[in-house]
């Protein structure tokens, strides 16, 4: 690609041969660009630079787009393509980012910009009295606008993306459910109250929903997304749809026996399986209300970085989910374990198969008096 020289005409009529040279040129996106510079010479010079830029593909657009236009821009045409919970999630995440960094044009967001944002966004208080924003959320918001910048850079608006340097994190192990309070949960099923009013006890609706969720490793969105037409009580076959699923895609999972004898019990005509008519935070109170009844009382790991509530010693659903991966490490390769919980990446299960071995060296670990072995025998 060439760049030319040139003088404006109308200065060139004032000034003669002293007017100031431009350059012009044609850049990689078609749009004509130009440049007064001042004399021949300098212009001579600016005009090899940009031929050079241009010829070896390391020319950049200089943009003036500002941040709101581009977060318009963006949230048209990128965001639609998300999932409705992953528009959320963004949203949040550029929305912290604007609170703390008040961005300008887009152009300006350099790895200095990220950093200083990094920094406020430590200081947040978390969503426990007494604590701050956890290194997960701080380095999800990060990951969140990294993709957004990452778009204003091939769009041309940044001349280039900078970096994003994550906080460290904690390897953190999750409560993964026992077989013990499994089975104490299980059997205080009876002391629920909802869901009501639709042809079966909310102790059955419990007692299947925690069968299924031991049972498959569903995540909780995806149980109570499942919809009657997607299982055959007879097979045991069961399709989880990628609109409703976090892995993007449709697969057929198998249930055991003892999952589908419980689903016939709260077989209703609803299009839901386990239709809960009531709010999410709802749904979460009924689980912790079963545990307490069942006298579960877990070890808050943390309780020495925060003021602890109820919710710090009572399991979560993914603690279901944990479960089965722990129970099912040895029963099943870790291709097929990847299938069933539907992880992208390997690595993710690989993590769940590292936590059961870990569970389980410890276990043999523990030192045993030889007398309370003999007092067994």
């Amino acid at each position: 690609m060439k760049a030319w020289l040139f003088q404006d005409f109308r200065q060139k009529q004032k000034l003669g041969g002293s007017a100031p040279w431009s350059v012009g040129w044609i850049d990689p996106d078609g749009k004509r660009k130009s440049k007064r510079v001042g004399a021949k010479s300098v212009a001579e010079k600016h005009q090899r630079m940009i031929e050079g830029q241009l010829a070896s593909g390391t020319y950049q657009n200089k943009s003036r787009k500002d941040w709101k236009s581009f977060r318009e821009e963006f949230e048209k045409k990128i965001l639609p393509r998300l999932a409705p919970r992953s528009q959320a999630v963004m949203r949040q995440s550029l929305d912290c980012f604007e609170k703390h960094c008040k961005p300008g044009r887009v152009a300006t967001i350099t790895t200095a910009a990220i950093d200083s944002f990094i920094s406020k966004r430590t200081a947040d208080r978390g969503i426990k009295a007494g604590s701050k924003v956890s290194a997960a959320t701080i380095n999800k918001d990060l990951r969140h606008l990294k993709a957004a910048i990452r778009v204003a850079a091939e769009w041309g608006y940044v001349v280039k993306s900078p970096k994003f340097r994550m906080v460290r994190e904690e390897s953190r192990i999750g409560h993964v459910i026992t077989a013990e309070n499994f089975q104490a949960i299980f059997a205080k099923c009876d002391t629920a109250t909802a869901p009501s009013k639709q042809g079966f006890s909310a102790g059955d609706w419990w007692r299947a929903l925690m069968m299924f969720a031991i049972g498959t490793g569903w995540r909780i969105e995806e149980i109570l997304s499942l919809k009657w037409e997607d299982v055959n009580l007879e097979t045991g076959a069961v399709i989880t749809r990628a609109a409703t699923n976090k892995g993007g895609r449709d697969d057929l999972d198998r249930l055991p026996g003892v999952v589908i004898d419980h689903l016939r019990l709260i077989r209703g005509f609803g299009a839901f399986v386990f239709h809960w008519p009531l709010s999410e935070r709802r749904l979460w109170l009924a689980f912790h209300k079963i545990q307490e009844a069942a006298g579960v009382h877990l070890i808050c790991p943390y309780a020495d970085r925060h003021e602890c509530t109820s919710c710090c010693h009572l399991y979560g659903f993914h603690a279901l989910r944990r479960g089965y991966a722990t129970f099912n490490v040895a029963r099943m390769s870790g291709p097929l374990l990847q299938k069933k919980m539907r992880h992208k990446s390997f690595s993710t299960t690989l993590r769940y198969i590292q936590l059961a071995d870990k569970m389980s060296e410890a276990a043999e670990a523990v030192f045993i008096p030889e007398v309370a072995k003999a007092a067994m025998a």
